[in-house]
């Protein structure tokens, strides 16, 4: 079998990946010559690079590149097509609808599995794994993942996994802006939205916006929603059925009101599917933070939290757990100025010390310059490395608290774990 994946963001090069993980042959393009390719595997293949200014190939046993231009021949002879999410809803993706092209199209032993969408603003991967965790201890078979940005594989590998594996239920991470994309991807039986939130505006552009398109992903379906969840009468008259979900009140490891409602999320779902509430309890009492999502260690006399925090709810949502002397705050790509609002939570909150170091990309002078506009008064500090944060945590390990969070889940997991062996050892 052999698949095309137009465009190599970051759910085009895990479909890759995927892909030839699976046994296909593929056939990669994306239009911008300048792509990054981090993250694509293509160690161990015999290439041969074919190029100028305008294109390059790069052609191997099981894989073809093209940057800069697409074959329509090489589109063509493929037995299916994986697009970004991204495209979906443009003319190209129609016409791949219409001929039944897409990779959910080909493949569809995915739409026979019972299904799960957890989507939302924050808190998506934390009740993801909560849930995963109780049911596999009931018994099921569980094949998880979802939106690439949340630290799975993409949509595209659980197509293919559902294909090849043995499972009953299929619990899929539904990032805000692929909704569209997923609903027409998967047969969802129940959806759980952990809440809306001020992220992803570049392409919601408001608040009302991203409500409709969670009214559409909603349609006929049974859902789950907090008990006080904004636009709950909308999504009432969209779905089937409307559950409600309320805080966890019982034993949990995590920190935060937040988590706890991610808890009642996940506790509402398994209720519902009929596991007993003991399996529930037990699974919970028991569950760690997820690798990246917030956790809190002990260094001399701070709690240091560390998590990703990149948007200003879920930063306003942990300031309001403690008083922070100091804020490590990751910065955003070039493209996200809407994230930098993290900045203006922050000021709000005013720390004694703010430190900006690089999260997703080097944006220090524009967080700098957004935090001295907003008339922060307090101290600013730059850093450009894991140690310099490390020796910083530690100057400012005697006060009650420090947080650090912001933009970049790979650097906000590298800090994690120095600062979980430091912690460890103290």
């Amino acid at each position: 079998m052999k698949a095309a994946v137009i465009g190599l963001g970051v759910e085009g090069k895990k479909a890759v990946n995927s892909l030839l993980n699976h046994g296909w042959e593929v056939y990669a393009t994306d239009l911008n010559i300048n792509v990054d390719l981090e993250g694509l595997n293509l160690p161990n293949l015999s290439m041969n690079m074919i190029g100028d200014n305008q294109t390059v190939s790069i052609v191997g046993d099981d894989i073809t590149v093209d940057l800069g231009f697409s074959n329509s021949y090489a589109i063509d002879d493929c037995d299916a097509i994986a697009i970004s999410p991204s495209m979906f809803g443009g003319a190209f993706a129609d016409r791949l609808l219409e001929n039944g092209e897409l990779l959910s199209d080909v493949i569809q032993k995915h739409k026979d599995l019972f299904t799960i969408g957890i989507t939302g603003t924050n808190g998506k991967t934390t009740t993801v794994h909560m849930l995963k965790d109780i049911l596999e201890n009931a018994g099921r078979k569980v094949l998880v993942g979802g939106n690439g940005g949340g630290g799975f594989s993409g949509y595209y590998d659980l197509i293919l996994e559902a294909n090849d594996g043995d499972y009953d239920t299929l619990l899929v991470e539904v990032c805000d802006m692929t909704l569209d994309f997923a609903n027409y991807c998967f047969d969802f039986d129940m959806v759980g939205l952990t809440n809306i939130g001020n992220d992803h505006m570049d392409v919601h552009k408001t608040i009302a916006n991203y409500k409709n398109a969670l009214v559409r992903f909603f349609s006929n379906k049974t859902i789950f929603t907090a008990f006080n969840q904004d636009f709950n009468s909308d999504f009432k008259e969209s779905a089937s059925k409307t559950i409600p979900y309320f805080e966890y009140q019982d034993e949990l490891k995590l920190i935060g009101k937040f988590n706890l409602l991610n808890a009642g999320l996940a506790t509402a779902i398994a209720t519902e599917l009929k596991i007993p509430k003991d399996i529930i309890r037990e699974t919970l009492a028991d569950f760690h933070a997820v690798q990246g999502r917030l956790d809190v260690y002990k260094i001399n006399d701070a709690d240091v939290y560390v998590g990703k925090t990149d948007n200003s709810d879920a930063l306003a949502s942990v300031l309001a757990e403690n008083n922070f002397y100091a804020l490590f705050i990751g910065t955003p790509r070039h493209h996200e100025e809407h994230r930098l609002d993290i900045l203006d939570v922050a000021v709000e909150y005013n720390p004694e010390v703010i430190v900006l170091f690089p999260g997703l990309d080097d944006t220090l002078d524009i967080a700098i310059y957004r935090l001295n506009s907003l008339g922060y008064m307090g101290n600013i500090i730059t850093v450009n490395s894991l140690d310099q944060i490390i020796e910083l945590v530690a100057e400012y390990s005697h006060e009650d608290a420090i947080l650090i969070g912001g933009n970049g889940q790979d650097i906000i997991i590298q800090i994690q774990e120095r600062i979980k062996l430091i912690s460890e050892k103290l």
